[in-house]
């Protein structure tokens, strides 16, 4: 999520999505106000790269705020995230016709 962060230009987030119709996790970016998951995509934990976020106390230096945000997030809820995201279950029926 960090490199997906940082190579934002401008505003947006970077996030970590579960793809249950692929059954695998991916990271995106999320433009401006604008919704780039997947049709099916469940973000479960998301990384501000908007410069409001990070300039006051790290300038122009976002790559470290990325990296600071590591140990901020809730491990615990993020896990209970992906444990219940995981039981989605989304099936293509005849979708060989």
């Amino acid at each position: 999520m960090t490199q997906t962060a940082s190579t934002i230009m401008g505003s947006g987030w970077a996030a970590l999505i579960w793809e249950p119709v692929g059954g695998c996790l991916l990271t995106t970016q999320i433009y401006d106000h604008q919704s780039n998951l997947s049709q099916a995509g469940v973000p479960l934990m998301v990384l501000d790269a908007w410069e409001h976020a990070y300039y006051l106390q790290y300038e122009n230096r976002k790559a470290d705020f990325f990296q600071a945000a590591w140990h901020l997030w809730n491990w615990t809820d993020v896990g209970q995230r992906f444990d219940t995201v995981k039981r989605v279950s989304i099936t293509l029926d005849d979708a060989s016709r």
